[in-house]
């Protein structure tokens, strides 16, 4: 891998996962960070004073995008779900190279083409859920017949606190999105579409105890991708009695679109993690199906805790570091293909899985692994 500061990446969004992004490839490359929060881009450079830091609305089209990106060996999108196709967009018609884990809403079809047309390569949702579950599946689906693939995730407080005994370790807009987007999931082999924060299922998991998974929309590209699996399914972990306390509040009112502004204000508050809030990230993937017409099942667990000592969230390791990891394979043309592409695509490319595995478990983001 490269060890010159001989390239230049560029990470747009400085909130606590692009932050964690930029601190870790400052290390190996020059870095530029550009958000529009002031405060957010002080603390950047107060804990690396070698990144640039550059304050810009990056919707802002009164000055050229282009330009911005000038200087870029390859740009990592790390902005709010709500700006990150738009971003996408402007980043490819700059001709740039990119990782982006924005998990914007929108179809890729037309980006896709886009980059085919500007020779340029797009690995997207690149976190960790969405993210390390499509390089697992991408990296099995050829070595097994897989008949039902599921993964639960997590980040939560390590300290709960009432009523909701829960922080928002990412975006707080997009965790309400996550709340009220109806989720896809396949079921017998047939694509469906059931609402979000249905299915509630409670499940025991070492070292944390008791929690509670309910379906979220985090399938996305793999329904395309993988069209012969008969059984998909993907669940978010919360603290027992979280989903109940969030569907009353659907129930009176609170999310109906004539409100939802004010509870997202409300709610936002209520999650903001200080300095004082440490989290953890839990996730467990599994893989049932055959191997040489044997059955098997695969197993890949993962529980990771806020770093004291750097003072990053588990949530920004292991979303920022996988990210990170993509973007060297790319930097060293490991996946170049042009298009905008799924994680679970390089993924089933074995040096790429192996790599990120490792840079991974260098940091201190080890994943389990079991077969049975």
């Amino acid at each position: 891998m490269t060890t010159e500061k001989s390239t230049c990446i560029v990470v747009l969004g400085a909130g606590m996962v692009g932050s964690a992004i930029a601190r870790e490839m400052a290390k190996t490359h020059n870095v530029i960070a550009i958000d529009q929060s002031e405060e957010r881009l002080n603390q950047l450079k107060k804990n690396n004073p070698a990144i640039q830091c550059l304050q810009k609305n990056l919707l802002d089209n009164s000055s050229s995008f282009k330009d911005l990106l000038l200087p870029a060996s390859l740009v990592i999108s790390a902005v709010p779900g709500f700006m990150g196709y738009e971003i996408l967009r402007k980043i490819i018609c700059a001709g740039k190279n990119c990782v982006d884990i924005s998990f914007f809403p929108e179809s890729i079809t037309e980006l896709n083409e886009l980059a085919i047309e500007n020779g340029v390569s797009v690995v997207m949702d690149c976190g960790v859920a969405p993210g390390m579950s499509n390089l697992i599946l991408g990296h099995y689906e050829p070595k097994m017949k897989i008949e039902e693939f599921v993964f639960y995730v997590g980040g939560l407080p390590i300290k709960r606190e009432k009523p909701f005994e829960y922080k928002a370790p990412f975006s707080p807009i997009d965790v309400i999105e996550e709340y009220t987007r109806p989720a896809r999931i396949r079921k017998n082999g047939s694509n469906q579409v059931v609402p979000a924060m249905s299915g509630l299922e409670n499940i025991h998991f070492d070292g944390i105890g008791q929690l509670e998974g309910f379906y979220t929309d985090g399938l996305r590209s793999l329904l395309d991708s993988f069209p012969d699996i008969p059984e998909m399914t993907e669940k978010t972990l919360r603290y027992p009695g979280h989903t109940e306390l969030i569907e009353t509040l659907r129930l009176i009112g609170f999310f109906k679109k004539e409100h939802i502004e004010a509870t997202a204000k409300v709610l936002i508050e209520c999650w903001k993690q200080t300095e004082d809030d440490h989290d953890l990230t839990v996730m467990k993937v599994l893989l049932r199906g055959t191997i040489n017409q044997k059955e098997t099942l695969i197993t890949y667990s993962l529980l990771d805790f806020f770093d004291k000592n750097e003072s990053i969230s588990s949530m920004a390791r292991t979303t920022g570091f996988t990210c990170c990891a993509m973007a060297e394979c790319m930097l060293d043309n490991r996946f170049s293909k042009k298009g905008v592409f799924p994680p679970e695509i390089p993924g089933k490319e074995e040096y790429i899985f192996n790599f990120i595995i490792s840079y991974l478990k260098k940091r201190g983001v080890e994943w389990t692994y079991s077969v049975s």
